[in-house]
């Protein structure tokens, strides 16, 4: 992790330096090991330096080549380097000697605004090409680096954080009430948009090319839906899966300090430090360190009995706090300065108190499982695909050795696939659904169910002010949302390209480059995606076992009763225990006493019913969650002047 800043002007307006200085400037928690700027008349680029790995001990960006026609700048960690360095014939110097945006830059030089295609690993960077006159932009796959700009009145700013950009004094500081109506109900397909007007954010998978006229965007990577990998066994499967993950987790072990892991007890977490600290050891290092987030009062978020086992295994430092004594809103003026927008990501504030201990004892890399589920899928997509196509034996047995698994009564959630999958269509389609409201008595038994069916409003429709939803016509920015999904597979790619993948890594980026740390995510590597995309459903739940690929890969490498776990741990109560001891009083001068700031989103009847629902404990975690943005939202919008610090 390092920040990168860029102007071009493009009437040829010469960059000031001393605004290139503040914007570099303000991102110096995401790098303390240096600072430079570049400047030639129109376009300058600057750059906060972390050191991470090997290579980057030496690195100095701006980067200009020999020629002194191009000049990058970069937050970038590319993976296969001795891939590239083969390809490029840069045989002059051992590898060690070659640092990334070298890489980079060279692999622009050989492929043009093609290049991006032939990184693998986590990048954002800008290259002026000073021979065509063009700034080329480009951000990897999934989005874990972030890149925000701006492009308006030939002026092209951008930078690895929104505050930066808000270092010219000529970008407007309006706030986006688009996003804000997205915020506060269902996260659109649209990857661009932020909290502020004009501002937007570099897709994930996106090229860009800015000139004296126009700025095009260009995707230069996609998903293959259509690909099916078949092998002749569970254990070839496996196998192939034990060999892309633990290189996907090798590569990004290359670090020239202590090595970090978040570990929660959970298969993705526990699956990464097993493989990291087997690596470590047999390097005769540093130990891995472990971070992980304990429960006292909430024991049912307590996870301790599986980080044990994996602790167990050797080698390895852990780290724990108590969550207990903490709230979702500790630091919060902090938080809310490092990540320029209001989030949703209520545990947040789990990370955010293991960060801080992490770069106290010099560790600057941190491994995450976040959000492996995606990435291997539980696999419940083939109950939709086993209902779709009436295989009603199929699917009852799928869900009994499923719901047994769980300890759930298989024969109501088989009746409540029955009643959406093949009862309710026919429903809608006769016209008698408003008949049926009308007797929901006779339905009483499946009555959840029902109501869902016949499209009660939701938490989030409830809290957002009527007037706001029609001013911005949110309904019918709403219906072009896709239908639910058919197959596992395309319900397996629906969440691995969902708009909100890519906000959340960016909001984990801005929480751990607080404290000068960079993550670093082996289930979100482009090769593991790939391949699990691939893969027939039968191997992602089977026998009521979920993600079985992984489950089947992980022997010998996870403690059995992790390997084996049934389910994951809610954490959710946690997060409600917390925001009550501790936010009371803060909740009811925003909800109860002082609503003005959210009053024109907000439906503030409806935030304070559902609030006194929450004081009574008789509220649904969506609610909670509602609660949450609205509170999120206020508190960001009284804040949102300290972006101008750096003026």
């Amino acid at each position: 992790m390092s920040g990168i800043v860029g102007i071009h002007y493009l009437d040829g307006r010469p960059v000031n330096h001393e605004n290139l200085t503040k914007m570099v400037d303000i991102l110096a928690h995401r790098g303390p090991d240096g600072a430079d700027i570049w400047v030639d008349g129109c376009v300058g680029l600057g750059h906060r330096m972390l050191w991470t790995t090997p290579e980057s001990l030496i690195e100095k960006l701006p980067l200009v080549n020999q020629r002194e026609d191009l000049v990058i700048t970069a937050d970038a960690r590319i993976d296969n380097r001795d891939e590239l360095i083969a390809a490029l014939q840069i045989n002059n110097r051992p590898s060690d000697k070659v640092v990334d945006s070298e890489l980079i830059l060279a692999a622009y030089e050989k492929w043009g605004e093609d290049c991006p295609e032939h990184l693998l690993g986590d990048f954002a960077f800008a290259i002026w090409d000073k021979r065509k006159e063009i700034l080329f932009c480009a951000r990897d796959h999934f989005g874990v680096k972030p890149f925000y700009y701006y492009f308006a009145n030939n002026t092209f700013v951008f930078g690895s954080e929104i505050k930066a950009i808000f270092c010219l004094q000529e970008v407007p500081r309006e706030v986006n009430e688009v996003k804000v109506a997205e915020y506060l109900s269902i996260e659109t397909d649209d990857k661009s948009i932020t909290f502020y007007n004009e501002i937007l954010r570099l897709p994930p998978a996106y090229k860009m090319t800015v000139n004296s006229k126009t700025l095009e965007l260009q995707c230069y990577w996609s998903l293959d839906y259509n690909r099916e990998l078949r092998l002749s066994s569970d254990e070839e499967y496996a196998d192939a899966f034990c060999k892309l993950f633990t290189e996907a987790v090798r590569c990004r072990l290359r670090s020239a300090f202590p090595i970090g892991s978040m570990l929660s007890g959970g298969l993705d977490s526990s699956s990464i430090t097993c493989v990291a600290r087997k690596f470590i050891a047999e390097k005769e290092t540093n130990k891995l360190h472990t971070f992980s987030a304990v429960f006292d009062k909430v024991s049912e978020c307590d996870e301790r009995v599986f980080q044990d086992a994996v602790i167990a295994q050797g080698n390895i430092e852990p780290y724990r706090f108590n969550a207990d004594r903490f709230s979702p809103l500790t630091d919060f003026k902090q938080v809310l300065w490092h990540q320029d927008e209001a989030y949703s990501t209520g545990n947040l504030y789990l990370n955010w108190n293991l960060y801080k201990p992490a770069s106290q004892n010099s560790v600057r890399i941190i491994l995450d499982g976040f959000d492996g589920d995606s990435t291997v899928s539980h696999g419940l997509g083939y109950l939709a695909e086993l209902a779709n196509t009436e295989q009603w034996f199929y699917l009852a047995k799928q869900i009994k050795d499923y719901c047994t698994r769980v300890g759930e009564p298989w024969r109501e959630a088989l009746w409540s696939w029955i009643w959406s999958y093949k009862i309710n269509p026919i429903i809608v389609k006769s016209g008698i659904s408003k008949i049926l409201r009308r007797s929901r008595k006779l339905f009483r038994r499946n009555q959840p169910l029902q109501q869902s069916a016949l499209n009660n409003q939701p938490a989030w429709r409830k809290l957002i002010n009527p007037e706001f939803m029609e001013q911005i016509n949110l309904i019918e920015r709403l219906k072009n949302q896709p239908n639910r999904p058919q197959t596992e597979r395309e319900s397996h790619y629906r969440r691995l390209i969902e708009a909100g993948m890519p906000r959340t890594l960016e909001t984990l980026d801005k929480a751990a480059g607080a404290y000068g740390i960079e993550l670093r995510f082996p289930f979100w590597d482009k090769r593991l995606i790939e391949f699990c995309l691939s893969l027939p459903p039968e191997q992602k739940i089977s026998k009521g076992w979920t993600r079985m690929v992984m489950r089947r890969a992980m022997k010998h490498i996870l403690p059995q009763q992790v390997q084996w776990r049934v389910g994951k741990t809610n954490m959710h109560p946690g997060f409600e225990q917390g925001l009550l001891e501790f936010e009371q009083a803060r909740l009811e001068q925003i909800i109860l006493h002082n609503p003005k700031v959210i009053e024109k989103y907000v439906n503030i009847t409806a935030l304070q019913q559902a609030y006194h629902r929450y004081l009574s404990k008789q509220v649904t975690p969506e609610e909670v969650n509602s609660i949450w943005r609205a509170v999120s939202l206020a508190l960001w919008l009284e804040q949102t002047d300290l972006t101008t610090q750096c003026l």
